[in-house]
């Protein structure tokens, strides 16, 4: 389930707690609080230190995370340090190289766009973002752009020599 499953809400978002109106549309925001308390318990994050763009990301993301951090709802490891820890689900070491990977309290395993719109639903003032891209509408172009853009990453970190 969404937070946004049809067009009115696809329309609208939270900014900064508050009510946003776009086109005459409002958000049900007891359906945003309701999605947010369904966020994983957990989630652990694996990322690739190695490439620049990635680290920075990840770092801005940890940033605003931090009370999460603390409390061990969410954990952020670099994959060049466990380069196997995702083998048994079949990822390998490029594979997370490639794109973003995460695994919930469950042990399942999440990964690229999704792995994203997780981390925007946990973080502060950011859920919208996860509204916006993560809806059943956008979500199938969000997974297909963010893959896009994570293969010319992927292709300009090896061409440059970081592994």
């Amino acid at each position: 389930m969404l937070p946004c499953v049809d067009v009115p809400c696809f329309l609208s978002f939270l900014l900064d707690g508050k009510e946003f109106q776009a086109v005459g549309f409002s958000l049900d925001v007891a359906r945003v609080d309701t999605y947010a308390s369904m966020m994983p318990a957990h989630l652990t994050v694996y990322y690739n230190t190695r490439c620049p763009v990635c680290d920075a990301g990840i770092d801005l993301q940890r940033n605003k995370l931090l009370a999460l951090v603390r409390a061990g709802t969410i954990e952020f490891k670099d994959i060049n340090e466990q380069p196997d820890a995702l083998a048994h689900f079949g990822a390998s070491l490029d594979d997370i190289r490639r794109r973003l990977h995460a695994t919930d309290e469950a042990g399942r395993l999440i990964v690229g766009a999704d792995v994203a719109i997780a981390l925007w639903r946990l973080t502060p003032g950011e859920g919208w973002l996860a509204g916006l891209f993560g809806n059943r509408v956008a979500l199938p172009s969000t997974r297909f752009f963010y893959d896009r853009f994570a293969d010319l990453l992927f292709a300009w970190n090896k061409r440059s020599g970081r592994w």
